[in-house]
């Protein structure tokens, strides 16, 4: 492959994207893509959840128009953007991919050495990561420099940043693409460094956990905690009720890396966190969690 000083400018004109995973993170990233007139390839394993993705987006395009924020012409151009495929193979005509699979690192690694045949050399590949190494990610592929991490916040359609995190190997050209495909895409970005759980994650979900201690210890019920924080500190959610909404195994694998990656005891995920994800009380996408969200209204479960 070319060195990247001397690739065609062109190559970094990013025109088509391809997304891997289908699920909340992966369908809103397809979805912002698609409106900012992005052709978008969204690969998943399963064609039912590809299926489920597109309701998604169709879904919450339609909430987008009952607030005035976009028109119904641009749904409907946006959603002709989207193609949907069960392999990589589909990806080839793509100028960067993002991976938005399930925050395991063994699965991630997998996807990136099965990813890069498939791909033009030119391509960009970056991972919506919350937590992992993108030094480590980047060193399974055949394109380290032009690799980066480019971590949106859910719900994607909503919330304006993107942390962007370089690898060691990244290139200042990829950096320069993704920045302002961050731009093109009406986000703000912030650059993070390549440490465990980047800005965002480093600080809320040490917040998190530290509530499930608050929790755990009996300092205060599942209502106490969330009403204390959302009218003591005025955050809009409280730290169990954004746990649920993040989901239970994503919260605990953000603590995982963040332990074993910086060795500090105030990172240990507290047992009852452990307890819930292996009860498969995940949050709102299980229907459990903190709350059992089964009933109208959400109901604590502590």
């Amino acid at each position: 492959m070319a060195n990247q000083s001397d690739a065609d400018p062109q190559t970094f004109d990013i025109k088509s994207v391809g997304v891997i995973g289908a699920g909340q993170m992966g369908s809103g990233i397809a979805h912002v893509c698609a409106l900012a007139g992005l052709d978008v390839t969204l690969v998943d394993v399963s064609a039912e959840q590809l299926e489920k993705s597109l309701g998604r987006i169709a879904h919450n395009m339609d909430r987008q128009i009952s607030h005035d924020k976009i028109v119904a012409a641009d749904k409907d151009a946006a959603l002709k953007r989207i193609r949907t495929a069960t392999d990589y193979a589909k990806l080839g005509d793509c100028d960067m991919v993002i991976e938005s699979a399930t925050e395991n690192e063994a699965i991630k690694r997998e996807i990136f050495k099965d990813l890069c045949p498939a791909l033009k050399p030119e391509a960009i590949i970056c991972s919506n990561t919350s937590s992992i190494s993108i030094t480590r990610l980047a060193a399974v592929t055949d394109r380290p420099e032009r690799f980066m991490g480019m971590h949106f916040m859910n719900p994607v359609p909503l919330m304006k940043l993107v942390e962007l995190i370089r690898g060691i190997a990244t290139d200042e050209p990829t950096f320069k693409a993704i920045r302002e495909l961050t731009l093109k895409l009406n986000k703000t970005p912030a650059t993070a460094e390549d440490f465990p759980a980047f800005i965002v994650n480093r600080i809320l979900l040490p917040m998190i956990n530290e509530a499930v201690y608050t929790l755990y210890e009996g300092v205060g019920s599942v209502e106490s905690i969330d009403t204390a924080m959302r009218l003591g500190a005025n955050h809009p959610m409280g730290p169990l009720e954004l746990a649920d909404f993040i989901g239970l195994d994503t919260c605990l694998a953000v603590m995982q890396v963040l332990y074993d990656g910086l060795a500090d005891t105030k990172y240990r995920p507290c047992p009852l966190l452990v307890k819930y994800v292996e009860a498969g009380w995940l949050g709102r996408k299980a229907g459990r969690g903190f709350y059992d969200y089964s009933g109208d209204k959400p109901v604590p479960t502590r």
